[in-house]
């Protein structure tokens, strides 16, 4: 995976130092056709397809959206904090950590205040 402190080595060696495509693939120990391929791009950094992988929270997704939903609607002293909501999780057969609930919570969060502010 070539990264931007790379992809900066490649542009120098060739443009300033005249180093051939063939020895620059050697010194770096890539392929000629990628030492190319960034050559020729006008990108300043390199692009890579998102990663999308699934989380066993996925599954109870509608679940913990549906509970946070609720609990926003509370009085503030009888809301649930997230540690009671992972426990509750864990009961319906949830395996994962604290961090990927509590993850998912502020990213359920930012996502309910973008929808009113819009």
């Amino acid at each position: 995976m070539i990264n931007v402190a790379l992809l900066g080595i490649i542009r120098r060696w060739h443009l300033r130092d005249q180093i051939p495509i063939r020895e620059i693939a050697r010194r770096l120990d890539i392929s000629r056709n990628t030492v190319r391929r960034y050559l020729r791009s006008e990108t300043t950094e390199p692009s890579y397809a998102e990663r999308r992988s699934t989380s066993g929270l996925d599954k109870y997704s509608v679940q913990l959206s549906g509970w946070l939903k609720a609990e926003t609607t509370k009085p503030r002293k009888q809301r649930r904090n997230l540690k009671q909501i992972h426990e509750d999780l864990k009961e319906l057969g949830y395996e994962g950590s604290y961090d990927r609930v509590a993850a998912f919570a502020r990213q359920w969060k930012a996502g309910q205040t973008e929808w009113v502010t819009h």
